[in-house]
């Protein structure tokens, strides 16, 4: 039995480099989904809810294939932090975040083309912030510029600085795409990465 194509659910650079390390052949594709929230819906149900709707949009444009979606939020004190956009913004979730634990939220879903199957987990991982001055903040987004970054840091580069602690099973679910569990998910449906 041949392996089915696998296509990733995303237009993210980060998310493509994550799954080139599990040396499995892929294509990209946008997922079309509208990403707001819907009334009352919690972080974990949000971002559940998007990567099974990623997967499913792409899916069936992809007859056949495994298809990954994955979506990501960070919560600080209860409050969602999405991708800031401009340095203002920036500026001012890095200060919010200065000293406190930031939960990254990612959900992860494989969607089985040949036969309907859904697998949706949802994988947490932490951050707690070092304490930053105004310099140090402003230091790092000129170097960085990290405002299509959930959270306005790139863990991947120089944001990892601004750490003073990870926690979590899995570091590549703070980059968007947790490896670990994705591996289990292929191996269940017949895709060894091993």
């Amino acid at each position: 039995m041949s392996t089915p194509p696998l296509v990733l659910a995303s237009t993210s650079p980060y998310r493509r480099e994550l799954l080139a390390r599990l040396g499995l052949p892929f294509q990209v594709a946008a997922p079309e989904v509208d990403e707001g929230a819907l009334p009352g819906e919690s972080p974990d149900a949000l971002v559940r809810r998007l990567a099974e709707a990623k997967a499913r949009a792409v899916a069936a444009k992809h007859p056949g294939a495994l298809v990954i979606g994955s979506d990501q939020v960070a919560v600080l004190e209860g409050q969602v932090l999405g991708k800031p956009g401009d340095h203002a913004r920036a500026t001012a979730q890095l200060r919010a975040a200065s000293g406190k634990a930031v939960q990254f939220l990612t959900g992860l879903c494989l969607f089985d083309g040949r036969n309907g199957t859904v697998q949706v987990d949802l994988v947490p991982f932490g951050v707690v912030f070092r304490v930053l001055s105004d310099a140090q903040i402003e230091g790092y987004l000129a170097r960085e510029q990290p405002y299509n970054c959930a959270g306005s840091f790139k863990s991947e580069g120089l944001g990892i600085a601004l750490f003073e602690r990870l926690e979590g099973d899995d570091p590549n679910a703070l980059i968007g795409l947790p490896l670990i569990r994705l591996v289990d998910m292929l191996a269940k449906t017949g895709v060894p990465v091993l």
